[in-house]
């Protein structure tokens, strides 16, 4: 979470800022500045890098078949693609909801690089109704604010001056 502003010589207003998304800056706060170009160019983006890169294993592939490795290594390499991919994507998809521990990530780099088709189209189909990650940091940003209010609201009174009811 971004950290708060006391607001002194930063020229940035008191309490929480939005954390920034990767492509989109803090335009996902408004919608504005371009978001819905942004939103459409990460989108085609993301599916364009998936293509291109279903078409270099395509590549890897007739190389293992120029190379006459047998059939059970073409299929284990199609396969482990596979697999990766759909983990990739169910991984990506629920880290635009949730965050991820960072021992997680870390343990499962790996396999989301091998399976970077499906991450790519998990981006991809995000990009279609919010900016990957928006309703995580949209939630996050609120919940900051919310709790920055209650803390800077100010009370009526002092408290050690009310005179208490003899019962």
């Amino acid at each position: 979470m971004s950290e708060e502003s006391t607001g002194t010589g930063t020229g940035t207003a008191p309490g929480p800022q939005p954390e920034p998304i990767r492509f989109f800056g803090t335009t996902w706060v408004a919608h504005d500045n371009g978001y819905g170009a942004r939103r459409a160019g990460a989108a085609a983006g993301s599916l364009l890098l998936a293509a291109a890169g279903c078409f270099v294993l395509r590549f890897a592939y007739e190389g293992l078949a120029i190379a006459d490795v047998g059939t059970f290594v073409n299929l284990l390499v199609v396969v482990m693609f596979a697999i990766c991919s759909a983990i990739a994507f169910r991984r990506t998809w629920e880290g635009y909801t949730r965050r991820h521990d960072p021992a997680s990530v870390a343990s499962m780099r790996g396999l989301m690089t091998i399976g970077f088709i499906g991450a790519l189209l998990a981006y991809f189909f995000r990009s279609l109704k919010e900016a990957p990650g928006e309703s995580l940091h949209r939630e996050e940003y609120e919940t900051s604010q919310a709790q920055y209010k209650k803390r800077t609201s100010r009370r009526t009174g002092n408290p050690s001056r009310k005179k208490r009811r003899e019962g």
